[in-house]
Order: structure tokens, then sequence, then C-alpha cells
């Protein structure tokens, strides 16, 4: 005789269920393009809706993130937002939620309708490859948003600019559209120059460095070497380079968006800002008092805000390399070393991915050698990790979100770039500000533990940083502050999103 497939329903297991059920109510989970015709049609007998806006990420952590902290100011502001993830990161999203718990389950807020969409790749396929991942999304999602649009009578998309196919929709469904810049006003501004760059013998069309030139767009713009150019270093392979140089010089016609905006403020990029095709709306530092959880792939560990809470003031060494950053086993070796002789508490974030060939065994190793002196955890919230008074300076990859948000807490910087931007964002945070330093590897391109131990200390010894990070953290909490010049843009593009 078999068992019976019904047993009883210990008490953890009616809580995780319980748990789930009231997930589900704190999202608008996957929602398919007929399921929304179906609610338009029945919203239609109702009162007059607020109005509604679509938003539109790349589907990457470092994207995600500014566009929802976007879409509450829009939703404080008496707005609608369908948020449209793929669904394959629409599952990480609800998942990191559920696993998090306590106070994420007001994580989602009210007016804010999660929406996923297929992203065109098999369930094996490598979303880190970006480029491939770029290049599937068109044909999987175009389709489907226009359905959506339709369906919601949209009149608005804030797409990412990694998302500028949807361009054409204005054509094919009437909609406007307003491109969000994920990374700083001069990126964009390299990515304009890319066919000069080719008729200068400087790179070749698959994206080659001929000379490794210095480049630099206006004097009080920051300088990077030709081989540090943000549209050469995004793709992996030879291939994938000359797909993103190709793309860059297509003739993509930006002029189409009804408004470009920016995650950045005039004070900080003013020449950046007056080279872009349009007049853009710089509305930045996107920052919130709380992280907002519905944006993250991973659960925030919330014990390192307690742990923080025991640190002296100023004491703490940061240290976070965000969503894509990989290092290898000689290299995480010598970061863990390195901030064990610095003689300071540590916070270190590593992600389930960051290390190729570590497991958790070398990472309970490593905890239990450390003992009280560090705490590692595998992803933080970080925006309330900045904004603690422990905290003395943030080891980072310096992504445009990190730049932003060490900026806005006023926190000094070691620069550890991987990719991408992040080379430019050294140049800005090095350079131009002069609030951070360069960790710099040596021959053999490793970053040594005495490199590591060093930079810290003539960091946190460098009073003249601290002095301009703590400036520059001014100005950019004025900027966003009432009558400030972001808060102002943010009032004429949410008047923009008005017109209907």
């Amino acid at each position: 005789m078999g068992r019976s497939s019904q047993r009883p329903t210990s008490g953890s297991e009616l809580r995780r269920c319980n748990s789930r059920t009231r997930l589900r109510a704190a999202v608008d989970t996957t929602t398919s393009a007929n399921t929304l015709a179906t609610t338009a049609s029945m919203a239609a007998t109702a009162a007059p809706p607020r109005p509604r806006v679509m938003v539109l990420p790349f589907p990457a952590q470092g994207h995600v993130m500014p566009l929802m902290e976007l879409s509450r100011r829009l939703v404080d502001h008496g707005f609608e937002v369908d948020f449209v993830n793929t669904e394959y990161n629409q599952a990480r999203v609800l998942a990191a939620l559920e696993a998090a718990g306590g106070e994420t389950r007001a994580a989602v807020h009210a007016g804010i309708h999660l929406v996923s969409l297929p992203d065109g790749m098999g369930a094996d396929c490598d979303r880190t490859d970006i480029v491939k991942l770029g290049q599937s999304l068109p044909a999987a999602m175009l389709g489907r948003l226009e359905e959506l649009i339709r369906a919601r009578n949209t009149r608005w998309v804030v797409a990412d600019v990694s998302m500028s196919w949807v361009l054409g929709l204005g054509a094919t469904v009437g909609v406007r559209v307003a491109l969000f810049l994920t990374y700083s006003a001069a990126i964009f501004a390299l990515r304009e120059q890319v066919p000069k760059l080719i008729e200068d013998g400087i790179i070749d069309e698959s994206g080659n460095v001929k000379r490794n030139e210095r480049i630099q767009l206006r004097p009080k713009m920051p300088a990077i070497a030709a081989a540090e150019h943000p549209w050469i270093g995004v793709g992996n392979s030879p291939e994938a380079r000359r797909a993103v140089i190709q793309g860059a010089i297509k003739n993509t016609p930006y002029t189409l968006a009804d408004t470009i905006v920016c995650n950045t403020f005039q004070e900080i990029e003013s020449e950046a800002l007056a080279l872009l095709p349009k007049e853009p709306l710089a509305i930045g530092p996107l920052v919130a008092s709380k992280s907002t959880s519905a944006g993250h792939f991973w659960p925030q560990d919330l014990t390192s805000l307690a742990w923080l809470d025991t640190q002296a003031p100023s004491s703490v060494v940061y240290v976070a390399f965000g969503s894509f950053t990989v290092f290898d086993t000689t290299r995480l070796q010598e970061l863990a070393d390195g901030l064990v002789l610095t003689g300071r508490p540590f916070l270190w974030v590593v992600r389930p991915n960051f290390a190729n060939g570590v497991d958790e065994g070398w990472l309970e190793k490593f905890r239990c050698r450390i003992g009280g002196k560090g705490l590692v955890v595998g992803w933080a919230p970080q925006q309330r990790v900045l904004s603690h008074p422990s905290v003395a300076c943030f080891i980072s990859h310096c992504g445009w979100n990190s730049t932003m948000e060490g900026v806005c807490h006023g926190v000094p910087f070691l620069c550890w770039p991987y990719f991408a931007d992040q080379f430019l964002n050294q140049s800005y945070i090095c350079d131009m500000w002069g609030t951070g330093l360069r960790i710099c590897a040596d021959e053999q391109g490793i970053v040594t533990k005495e490199e590591i131990r060093d930079k810290v200390a003539r960091l946190l010894g460098d009073e003249g940083i601290k002095a301009r990070a703590l400036s520059l953290k001014s100005r950019a909490c004025t900027s966003i502050a009432d009558g400030g010049p972001s808060n102002q843009d943010l009032l004429e593009f949410v008047n923009l999103l008005r017109e209907q």
C-alpha cells in the first residue's frame, strides 16, 4: 500500500505558506498582456485612473535599481507605474524578497506593478553575457510591449537608454518615450564619439585599439586611455566587442525621444550634459533613504546594519563590487589578506557568483579566521550602509549607481574598476572630484595585499579627500532638495509625463 499523498501541515510549513501569500499580495507579480487587457477593460467603468507610465530597464541589476527608485518618485507624484522585468529577473526579485522577509514585505510601493516578459534566452543561457542578452531582447519583447501598451492605454514609456530600440514604438502604437541614462552623461557623450575615434585611427571597427591615446572630450571632463573606453570593454569576446562597436557606430535616432533623463546633477557633469543630442533633465542622484528592496536580485542581509551599530565611528572599510565583477582565486585571496592587514573592521559583500572556483567552505574558513574583526555577507543594503556613521571608506568597482550613492553620502573611495564605464567613473572620483584614490595592480595584474593595506591607510589619513567628499555630498544634497536644480528637473519631468 502506497503512502497517502496528503500529510499534516507543520507549523513551519504553514508559516512559509502564509509568507508566500503575503508576498504575492504585496506585489503585482508576473502579468501577461491578456490579463492586463482584461484589467484595463474592467477599469474603464471605474473612477478615472491615475496617469500611467511604463518603466523598462535593461535586465541587469545596476539598471533595474535606479529605475525602480525613479518609479517610487513617480508614484509619489501621483502616477501608476508598470515596471517591466524579464521573467528570469522577476523570479529573482520575488525570491529575494521572500528570502529576506521582515520589513521587505513593504518593499514594493503601492502603485508600482511588477510585470514580466520573456527575454528570448534559453533556460541554461548565460545572462551575464550582456551583449548576447541585449541582442535577444527586441525580438522577444517588442510585440508583447505593444500589446501591453494598448491594453493599458499607456501614453509614456520611460526606457533605459540600453533599450533604445523601443523608440520605434512611437510610430507603431503612438507612445511617447523618455530615455533614461543609467550611466553618466560623459559615457553617453563618449559613445557618440566612437565614429570619430575610428576615423582618427585610435580604434578600428572591431574595437581593437590602434593608438592608446588619452581621450578627453572637454577640459573639465574626465580623461581615460583608449583601451579603457567603455564601449570597448563591454564585450567579453572579439565578436561581442565588434557587435558593441558596430552598435555604437549606427546612427541611433535619439532625437526621436521626447526627452533624455539622467541620474546625475549639473554641478558635476555640466560639460558632459551640454554634449548630449538634446537638452537633458538631470534628476540625480537618485538615492533613497532606504534601499528599494524590489529592485534587488539577491536578498539583502540586514544583519550588516546591526553589526555596523557595534563599530566605532568612521572605522569600517566597506567593500562591494556590484553585480558583474568576478575575481579569480588569487585576487580573492589577496583581497581577503589585504583587508585583514588594514587592522580595521571591514564589511565585505561576496555575492554568490563573485569568485571563480571558490565555494562556501572557503568563506566559512575566512569567517572563522577573522572572528569579529569583519563581516562577510552575500548582499548588503548599500545605501543604508554608506549612510552609516561607522563607515570610513568604500572599496568599489565604481559602477555609476555606487558612485552616486558614495557621493550622496560623503564617503571617500578606493577605486577598483572592472569593465565598461567604471574606468571613466574612477577618473571622475580621483582626478576631477578628488574624493578617492586608485588601487593599482602589479606587473602581473594582481592587486596585492600590501597595496590594499597601504592605500586604505593613505586614504584615511588624507584629510583633504575627506573634506572634498563631504563638500560634494553637500552639493549633491542641495541639488535634490526642494528648489535645487535636480529637483526642478524632476518636477519638469513629472509635468511632461502628465501630458497625455
